[in-house]
């Protein structure tokens, strides 16, 4: 599978990363066999955090029989510092991991919250502390308001951003997920970037989602055709990312796996292309849990 670099981490991130959280509710048996397959179709990165059910418990006991194969990033919702060290230090023992490769401010989608991990007693100070011994590596920031994401780099080198990127949200930008300032100022501060929500196709129509929460495991309703994952996983990646985090729902896995195997960068005409067969549909509300 190709691999990217993720800006000035320099590492060389598998375009598919894994996402923990389709491991939410799994069995450890199904578990470690996404992980098997993932590490066999050349996936290198996984992405998990604590609020994903028993991801990291699963993904903890294979690195403890396999070994820490994958690049792991993980992340803390806590905003203060010491809920913020008490969730790293955790995690660090929940995953029988020693450090992280990545560690991310999880969820950042206002400026006030913002504001509160990035000042005096805020979860950053615990972040650079855990860094400066050696139990994280970079730090990056995640969460669905690119234009939050700009104000952020402006105050903090971090190293990586996690952020939604598809065509739907391409072919109707909002004040709110509208990614072409971030992307100009990631590349020139060389800040790595992954993509969340390439396959979301929009929210549940009303009253739907518990009807159909047995049929995905995401709280959005996904492309689930071959040809529309496809076409929605090749638009993100023709953006200047390092990879695309990998739904939380494994039926959906297969598919996109192959197409990533097959990938070529669209050309502006066939993104455009793909962009106006979806204009019909309308972008994410807001900001959402991953």
């Amino acid at each position: 599978m190709e691999k990217r670099r993720l800006g000035k981490t320099e590492h060389r991130s598998s375009i598919l990363i894994f996402g923990g959280f389709a491991l939410f509710k799994l069995s450890q048996k199904a578990a470690d066999e996404a992980l098997e397959n993932a590490w066999a179709n050349g996936i290198n990165h996984v992405d998990v955090s604590p609020l994903y059910g028993e991801a990291e418990v699963h993904l903890g006991s294979w690195f403890k029989r396999r070994g820490k194969q994958f690049w792991v990033a993980c992340k803390t919702a806590e905003r203060k510092k010491k809920g913020a060290w008490e969730s790293l230090k955790r995690s660090l023992d929940t995953l029988q991991i020693d450090r992280f490769d990545l560690f991310q401010l999880h969820g950042i989608d206002d400026p006030k919250t913002l504001a509160t991990a990035l000042g005096p007693g805020g979860a950053l100070e615990a972040i650079l502390e855990a860094q400066q011994q050696g139990l994280v590596k970079y730090i990056g920031i995640t969460g669905h308001n690119p234009p939050n994401h700009v104000l952020a780099l402006q105050q903090f080198a971090f190293d990586t951003v996690l952020f939604p990127l598809n065509r739907i949200h391409a072919a109707h930008p909002t004040n709110w997920n509208d990614y072409t300032e971030l992307l100009k100022l990631a590349a020139k501060k060389d800040v790595g970037l992954m993509a969340i929500k390439s396959v979301a196709k929009g929210t549940w129509p009303d009253g739907q989602a518990k009807e159909h929460a047995h049929r995905y495991g995401t709280w959005y309703e996904p492309f689930d055709d071959e040809e529309d994952l496809r076409k929605s996983l090749y638009f993100t990646l023709s953006q200047p990312v390092a990879g695309a985090v990998l739904p939380g729902e494994l039926k959906l896995w297969p598919a996109m796996i192959e197409a990533a195997h097959n990938f070529m960068p669209l050309s502006n005409k066939v993104q455009q292309e793909y962009m106006d067969e979806v204009k019909k549909l309308k972008p994410l509300k807001g900001p959402e849990m991953d």
